[in-house]
């Protein structure tokens, strides 16, 4: 793959990333439900359940929690995208407002069409919270 064509791709998966965790932040269930696969086998694991298989089983478990959406706005701090094909791997750290982030979380993610969509979902928690990270420094 090129390296241009790399980076496309890692940016556009990224943005699928960074639209699940916008859809949990403002509780769109329509949001969420439209970023996971149609034709692709999901699953889900939340903290602390079993996983969920199948999208109309994950997607009422989304409904579920999307009924009180978190107080502040979920973050996912250090994000590595790792490309495989047509489908990629997202790991990254969960955290709310300026809190630290306190689960680690990993997304998955495959080409349906010209579209990223989301095929799982794990996150669980750490042994130690993590740091938010600090704001770039800018020069003057």
């Amino acid at each position: 793959m090129a390296e241009r064509n790399r980076a496309e791709t890692e940016a556009a998966v990224a943005r699928a990333n960074t639209a699940f965790y916008q859809a949990f932040t403002e509780g769109s269930y329509d949001a969420m439900a439209d970023l996971w696969a149609r034709s692709a086998p999901v699953a889900c694991a939340h903290p602390g359940s079993p996983v969920i298989t199948g999208r109309d089983a994950v997607l009422e478990s989304w409904r579920a929690i999307l009924r009180e959406p978190p107080p502040a706005a979920m973050r996912c701090d250090r994000v590595l995208v790792q490309l495989l094909g047509d489908a990629a791997v997202v790991t990254c750290y969960e955290g709310n407002g300026d809190r630290p982030a306190h689960l680690a979380a990993t997304n998955v993610f495959v080409l349906e069409g010209a579209s990223w969509r989301m095929v799982h979902h794990h996150a669980g928690p750490l042994s130690r919270a993590i740091p938010k990270p600090s704001p770039p420094s800018t020069l003057n």
